[in-house]
């Protein structure tokens, strides 16, 4: 029972991690003079923030089943796939923020009050190192996890492959809400401004890549665990089917002689 409860906790702290961020956002918004409309629809397209609110309807929806379906029978394949979708892109999340976008924060960042500072402080960490760490957790340990076929991997690799075409269309269509700029891209990877489309596609194409592994290893992952736990509640059964006959034996051995008394 207590994956209940871990992942009840995940859900809160990735759930007050994108609150901490829109409210950061609003605020700065607010003293830049920005488009706020702008800002909230930049924020809600964003990657990171798209995959946290999946993150937090997911693992409540596991958690909620675990906590009513009580036993040791594995998760249902709509769970463990669900769960599988936003787990790759949460964990390469972390992996690319921590590697390559994590920097110097923007300009506006230094007029910020102390409470908006630390709510984006709580916002970065958590959205960022903590949720990652909590999915790779939750792979190698949560309990009664669900092998999936090796087909699911195209689920895996969909939603970011959507994402990213709704972001390069979007980019074009949208202005910055700071007026540097008539486009809009929620990474400096991304934006072919800055070094060309072909820049922008080859990271593309290593990211999905790196999705593409990273699905194998949670396929394989999950699977290899499945055939585990199986393996290990079908030895318990032998043990278990296999006790009568070692009590009989027993008393066979140690049961007195029977017949007439010498005398």
């Amino acid at each position: 029972m207590r994956w209940v409860w871990f992942r009840v906790a995940a859900a809160m702290v990735a759930g007050s991690g994108v609150l901490a961020g829109l409210l950061v956002n609003i605020d700065r918004a607010m003293r830049d003079g920005q488009d706020l409309g702008l800002v909230l629809a930049n924020y809600f397209s964003m990657f990171t923030i798209v995959s946290s609110i999946l993150s937090v309807i997911v693992l409540s929806i596991a958690a909620h089943w675990m906590r009513i379906h009580r036993g040791t029978s594995p998760e249902p394949v709509g769970i463990a796939l669900a769960i599988a979708a936003v787990a790759g892109p949460v964990i390469l999340l972390g992996v690319v923020f921590n590697v390559l976008l994590r920097g110097e924060p923007p300009a506006i960042a230094a007029t910020d009050p102390l409470w908006v500072a630390n709510l984006d402080s709580w916002a970065t960490e958590t959205l960022h190192v903590v949720l990652p760490l909590y999915f790779v957790l939750d792979l190698l340990f949560a309990t009664r996890r669900r092998g999936l076929p090796w087909r699911a991997l195209g689920v895996i690799v969909s939603y970011p492959l959507v994402w990213t075409v709704y972001t390069m269309i979007r980019g074009e269509l949208v202005p910055n809400p700071d007026g540097s700029a008539e486009w809009w891209y929620p990474y400096g990877f991304l934006d072919p401004h800055i070094a060309g489309y072909g820049s922008s596609f080859a990271y593309i194409g290593g990211i999905l890549f790196a999705f593409l592994l990273l699905g194998v290893a949670i396929i394989g992952i999950g699977r290899y665990r499945e055939r585990h736990a199986a393996a290990r509640v079908g030895a318990e059964r032998v043990r278990i089917s296999a006790v009568p006959g070692l009590i009989a034996a027993w008393f066979r051995r140690h049961r007195r002689p029977s017949g007439p008394a010498a005398g």
